[in-house]
């Protein structure tokens, strides 16, 4: 690791304070999330082109620290640059800069330096802000947004409280001990920051997702835009009567983009909560699963689109959307294009929100859980075509061993036949494309020319519902009733956990961990898993005594009182999961026929697509002569004026380069670790890098700590 150096150098000091004003400093930097405030992902260099990338190089490697040495932890993080020096996130959540020429760490922040404030979940870039003299960069970890001299490093204390904001506050009611992290960064909008929020999304309670702006000079809140509606606000109808008051979710966990010159920030919500029941919200559910178009300086609202109605499959929009001009009907539109987990893409008039292409409501089945009731219908549009498969017949099931087909073949023929919008069900429902996508975090890139670029997961993921046991609700709760609701969605009902979602096994947990350690782990929690700590004292006791396997029978509730702030709402669900349960075939594979994993590009001028082609291999495969089948993959990729795309994502821990015009691909390099984030490209001097963030830890991939540095020799 290089030395750390926790006081600036002059010469950083100098950079710092010689870094360029405006939104793309001669074209030199990165300096927002994904690029710029259009979430383009674009950058306009040109030195690497398809006639030299090739010859890239490893022009840095920095070491951030902080990796899991049981492979938990990762790196989401898009990197800021401004001004030659780079911003980033380690594994275990510290901010730091380093010099962008040569990763040389300049500073680095501890977000845990101050007393309660704990480190939990994981970070994917940063935000930055200037007046011309004062720089800051703000970030946000578990449920605080800290706010940073870019020159230094330190807290501003004038921010909040001695430089953080506690987002637990300002959200309209109770929500603390409930799942609330600052995963994506906010949007900086003239002196706002616009935030959204990573929220639970169990059977347990959950937080409301309403968006807020802060002041980016004192913290203090300015407005807030309920996507839950209170009585009086449009949409309110589309809930019952109280619903605000308890439901959660309708969150916008995936960032922003912001119109700067008309003032509209964009904002793609995600589900409401229970995810895969509602029915404690009956109704349309406005503003889940929207993009909402808002006036960025007062929060009010200008237009909407849903597209999901009364979601029932946690079909969030996992991306910002990507502000592109395109030419519609032999005019050149300003236009914004949502790409979405079920591998459609939607384009918008920017003003209006009318849509460039039809959209049209498809009646879809109904649910046969106890008091849900599923919209009966959903939207899909004419154009573009999905960028991933949309139906699984037998005819799709993986043929890569006769063993594996018969096994795929048996247990396809006992869940329900697949269809778009299958509600959950106790057999079995198969959710294709699966829970991340279709598109994911990563979002797409957009170039000048309207052409988006966009990769996509094809993986079935199999989602079955079970009843929960007995009443988890009430201080002297068994502990495996609670278990069943909160607990076996990520670790199963088996307690056997999941090896590909980072989720460890609790089989035997007495072996590794005592009962304070569990109890510590609910109340704060850990690397990817939120805190629970809105189950009161004898909850907690009850978790922890059926992990380790010494539960006795639960007292009678009125032997107890209830404490002071404890949440008595558990046990008000009817339904569980079995778990976020990927459909692998016998041998380790996905049991679907490739391709698992695409890269995509699509004139947004036409609807047409211009290339497709497989993103990433299994080494084993390829090995036996199996063409490229593609892979899993997390993290987005950038467009260069060069005529490249850049991306890492896929799960073999490769770096690629592809043709922007064929597809074809140019460069693959190995990294460290996997490279599950988004690459930014900036230039210093006369040299262009492209830089990528290395945490792997997804998937069964080892966890890594390095940020890797590219550029021609």
């Amino acid at each position: 690791m290089p030395a750390r150096s926790f006081l600036p150098t002059l010469a950083f000091a100098v950079a710092v304070a010689l870094a360029p004003q405006g939104t793309r400093a001669a074209d030199a930097d990165w300096p927002s999330y994904l690029g710029d405030a259009a979430a383009s992902h674009y950058s306009p260099l040109r030195q690497i082109t398809p006639s030299n990338v090739s010859r890239l190089k490893v022009a840095w490697t920095y070491h951030a620290g902080g990796a899991d040495p049981q492979n938990r932890s990762q790196i989401q993080c898009n990197p800021l640059v401004i001004g030659e020096v780079l911003y980033g996130t380690s594994p275990d959540q510290r901010a730091f800069a380093l010099d962008a020429a040569t990763g040389r760490e300049l500073w680095r922040f501890d977000p845990a330096s101050q007393p309660g404030i704990a480190k939990s979940g994981v970070n994917r870039g940063l935000a930055y802000w200037t007046d011309g003299t004062e720089k800051r960069i703000l970030y946000g970890n578990h449920h605080y947004l800290h706010a940073l001299d870019a020159t230094t490093g330190r807290r501003i204390a004038s921010f909040g409280k001695e430089g953080s904001v506690d987002l637990e506050q300002g959200l309209g009611r109770d929500v603390r001990g409930l799942a609330i992290q600052a995963n994506t960064p906010g949007i900086v909008y003239r002196d706002l920051i616009i935030l959204g929020t990573r929220l639970g999304e169990g059977p347990a309670p959950a937080a409301p997702g309403h968006i807020r702006a802060y002041n980016v000079r004192t913290g203090a809140l300015v407005w807030r835009f309920n996507t839950i509606p209170h009585p009086g606000e449009f949409g309110y109808e589309t809930w019952p009567p109280d619903a605000w008051k308890h439901v959660g979710g309708a969150n916008v966990w995936a960032g922003f983009s912001v119109d700067e010159k008309r003032g509209i920030v964009f904002c793609p919500t995600g589900s409401p909560s229970f995810d895969f029941w509602g029915g404690d919200r009956i109704g349309q559910n406005l503003f889940a699963d929207c993009l909402v178009a808002l006036d960025a300086a007062t929060g009010q609202r200008k237009w909407h689109y849903q597209f999901v109605h009364h979601d029932l499959w946690d079909r969030d929009l996992p991306a910002p959307p990507n502000l592109i001009s395109v030419v519609h009907r032999g005019k050149k539109t300003d236009a914004v294009a949502q790409v979405t987990k079920s591998g459609h893409v939607f384009v918008f008039n920017r003003d209006t929100g009318e849509p460039l292409f039809p959209i049209h409501e498809v009646p879809v089945p109904s649910s046969d859980l106890q008091g849900e009731s599923a919209w009966p219908t959903q939207p899909l549009p004419e154009k573009p075509e999905p960028f991933a498969r949309q139906l699984i017949t037998h005819r799709e099931l993986t043929d890569l061993t006769p063993e594996s087909h018969r096994a795929a073949l048996e247990r396809f023929s006992r869940i329900r036949p697949h269809t778009p919008f299958l509600p959950p069900s106790r057999e079995g429902t198969l959710i294709f494309p699966g829970f991340d996508g279709g598109a994911e975090w990563g979002g797409a890139a957009a170039d000048p020319d309207g052409i988006l670029y966009v990769n996509a997961n094809e993986m079935a993921w199999i989602l079955a519902m079970v009843e929960t046991k007995g009443r988890a609700g009430g201080p002297s709760a068994g502990g495996e009733a609670i278990y069943t609701q909160i607990c076996a969605a990520c670790h199963g009902p088996d307690k056997k956990g999941n090896a590909a979602g980072n989720v460890p096994s609790l089989v035997d947990v007495s072996k590794r961990l005592k009962k304070d350690d569990i109890l510590a782990v609910l109340e704060r929690g850990k690397n990817v898993m939120p805190s629970f700590a809105f189950l009161n004292a004898a909850q907690k006791e009850a978790v922890a005594n059926h992990l380790l396997g010494t539960e006795t029978p639960p007292t009678n509730d009125a032997a107890h009182k209830e404490e002071p702030g404890a949440a008595d709402v558990l046990g008000t669900i009817p339904y569980s999961m079995t778990g976020y349960n990927r459909w692998i075939d016998t041998n380790g594979y996905p049991a679907i026929k490739p391709p698992w994993g695409t890269l995509n590009a699509i004139d947004l001028n036409t609807g047409e697509y211009r290339w497709r082609v497989p993103l990433g291999e299994f080494p084993a495969l390829a090995a036996k002569g199996v063409p490229p089948t593609g892979t899993e993959n997390y993290g987005g990729p950038v467009v260069t004026a060069g005529g490249l795309v850049f991306i890492a994502a896929s799960r073999d821990e490769q770096f690629r380069a592809f043709d922007r015009k064929t597809g074809r691909e140019l460069l693959k390099t190995p990294l460290p670790a996997a490279g599950y984030a988004t690459p930014a490209s900036y230039k210093v001097g006369n040299r262009q890098y492209v830089v990528i963030a290395c945490g792997g830890g997804k998937i069964g991939t080892k966890s890594g700590d390095s940020y890797v540095a590219f550029a021609l020799p």
